[in-house]
């Protein structure tokens, strides 16, 4: 006979371990939900918190409350580890700009050209 114990969540320790992620202090925390310190606290140490409460805790984290009563260590991190990878940030120049200061003094010298020419025609008429 086989059992299969299913493994059931720690709703504290999920919330403490989002909090600490998103790099929120237990005090900030405490603070948006309008709580203490010593109440959030409480709370990581409890393995079921009610609907409500996780309400309350997943409204402060700007998570749906199925992140919280779902997290699992291993898939977050590995989840970090796949898509975060800095690619939205690529402050990196896409052209050099040394070409176009280069190609900016070529259209005045261009420019400077015509105009001497020009000057010299006019010079011509007017002798």
């Amino acid at each position: 006979m086989e059992t299969s114990e299913v493994k059931k969540s720690h709703h504290g320790y999920n919330t403490k371990r989002l909090r600490e992620i998103l790099g929120i202090k237990q005090e900030d925390f405490a603070e948006r939900i309008g709580m203490s310190q010593q109440t959030i606290s409480r709370f990581e140490n409890t393995e079921t918190l009610d609907e409500e409460t996780l309400r309350k805790i997943a409204d402060a984290l700007k998570v749906p409350v199925e992140a919280i009563k779902n997290f699992s260590d291993g898939q977050t991190n590995n989840f970090i580890n796949t898509f975060y990878d800095n690619s939205g940030f690529n402050y990196q120049c896409t052209f050099n700009p040394l070409d176009k200061v280069i190609e900016l003094y070529e259209r005045i010298i261009q420019t400077e050209r015509e105009k001497v020419a020009l000057l010299e025609e006019v010079l011509k008429y007017k002798k």
